[in-house]
């Protein structure tokens, strides 16, 4: 099974809600957590741990042997994003920064051995154990580097190579292809709004993308008194998505990011919201 903790907005709380209800849920099932915001993965700083066990992900980046080449541009031209030139005699050169690693040039090159397998380094994945009962796995962008999928299909593999009963996804903001590949096989969306303009507006992408893809969602909406909530409800009844959980804007949360203790640990009232949410999904998918 596989639930995801998504929302439009950066910044709403998706990853502090995907750690307190990986650790609220893990007395119901043998879980993986896998922090798929490759471009900003936080969920080990939440949860105090240090990342371990890193796996290079490469992607393919042809070679060329001029030696063998007939500057026939076959490669050139079936590229289509065009990191591949000709010069006007028809020798080939390449453009990295385009290549994103697709491989037909190798394809159909009707020469063996004249376009040779390169790599390029884009990042890694990291396997950490935590200290609450179930494992993290990380997928973190190169530094510079633009192509974010090759890591997320990464690190979603490494996690459900662990085979466990659950799987929790959380994503990255927006609506892109990395998210939607996140989202791919979830029963459930779980999306993360604040009652402000902007996280109205992509919420409405999220729920949008959930509709698209067939998948159930559910909001949780958090710093709850802050704006206007019966905004936010009108707009999930518009997309037939059950608001489960609403958090407030609250120091204990705030105290919890500065002593590294989820919050979910505590006795307070915030703690009990998520173990509410817990039960929910759990009802959900039971």
């Amino acid at each position: 099974m596989q639930i995801a903790v998504s929302g439009g907005k950066g910044g709403t709380g998706k990853s502090t809600i995907a750690i307190n209800l990986a650790i609220a849920l893990r007395n119901y099932f043998d879980l993986t957590l896998a922090d798929l915001d490759v471009e900003a993965p936080n969920d080990h700083i939440l949860l105090g741990i240090e990342l371990q066990n890193e796996e290079p992900v490469e992607l393919f980046m042809p070679r060329f042997d001029y030696s063998k080449c007939i500057k026939c541009r076959r490669c050139a031209e079936v590229c289509e994003e065009h990191a591949i030139i000709t010069m006007r005699d028809g020798t080939p050169f390449l453009m990295p920064t385009l290549c994103s690693g697709c491989g037909a040039c190798r394809i159909v090159c009707p020469v063996e051995g004249a376009i040779l397998e390169g790599k390029k380094l884009m990042g890694h994945t990291y396997l950490t154990e935590t200290p609450y009962g179930f494992q993290l796995v990380t997928g973190k962008l190169l530094e510079g580097e633009e192509r974010a999928m090759p890591i997320v299909v990464a690190a979603k593999e490494r996690a459900k190579a662990l085979n466990k009963e659950l799987l929790i996804v959380d994503t990255a903001a927006g609506t892109s292809n990395t998210v939607s590949k996140a989202l791919e096989d979830s029963q459930l969306i779980i999306a993360v709004t604040e009652p402000t303009p902007l996280g109205l507006h992509d919420l409405e992408l999220i729920l949008k993308l959930a509709d698209i893809m067939g998948i159930e969602a559910w909001v949780v909406i958090n710093r709850s008194d802050l704006g206007k909530k019966e905004d936010v409800k009108e707009l999930a009844r518009r997309y037939n998505a059950r608001i489960t959980a609403e958090i407030p804007y609250s120091e204990n949360i705030i105290k919890s990011y500065v002593e590294g203790r989820p919050i979910v640990l505590s006795d307070c009232g915030e703690a009990e919201i998520f173990r509410k949410l817990a039960e929910e999904v759990v009802s959900y998918l039971r």
